[in-house]
């Protein structure tokens, strides 16, 4: 297997989740993350995945269905994922910050809902909880939004949360990062 940031983040993921938990895909994309926590939680877990646009929403959608799959998807904004659970019960939050792969590059995760959502996942995660984000900032976004996020990060109380980040250093061109995050 090729480590890449998605790697990472799954390999991580994988050391915690379980069959019956309960995930989040803040950010479901073209729905490989909403797979990936599905195939770990099993039939008896809970998969909830949000997306402002359609087309990742109906991306999903297809995917879960050709894998024969079942979450609950949401043409939703992650900052509203509050809105569909209840404090500390989620065991598990993916995210992925940038564009929709093959998308349009002109609509994309921003610095101001991009933490909002984190903190308000920070809130939904239950203790020993963990949530990774990868962080696109290369090309034509996401610069303003690492530094947000990667302040923000910064400034979490360590004796509440663990916080790794791991970067792929000798990759051109801003490679994504991978941050891990537990909650104590």
């Amino acid at each position: 297997m090729k480590l890449n940031t998605i790697n990472i983040a799954h390999g991580w993921m994988c050391q915690y989740l379980k069959a019956g938990d309960l995930c989040i895909d803040a950010t479901a994309g073209r729905g490989h993350d909403t797979v990936f926590l599905c195939e770990l939680v099993g039939d008896t877990g809970r998969v909830l995945a949000f997306d402002i646009q359609e087309e990742a929403v109906n991306s999903t959608k297809f995917l879960l269905k050709e894998k024969g799959l079942k979450a609950e998807v949401y043409l939703e904004s992650h900052t509203h994922m509050d809105h569909y659970v209840k404090p500390e019960t989620v065991d598990g939050i993916v995210f992925n910050f940038g564009y929709l792969p093959g998308g349009d590059h002109s609509m994309s995760t921003k610095a101001d809902t991009s933490k909002l959502a984190i903190e308000k996942g920070l809130v939904l995660l239950k203790r020993h909880g963990v949530m990774s984000l990868c962080i696109y900032h290369g090309g034509d976004t996401g610069f303003e939004e690492k530094e947000v996020l990667m302040t923000y990060l910064k400034s979490l109380d360590a004796k509440a949360y663990t916080v790794a980040v791991c970067e792929l250093y000798n990759k051109p061109n801003h490679p994504p990062l991978a941050v891990l995050i537990q909650k104590h």
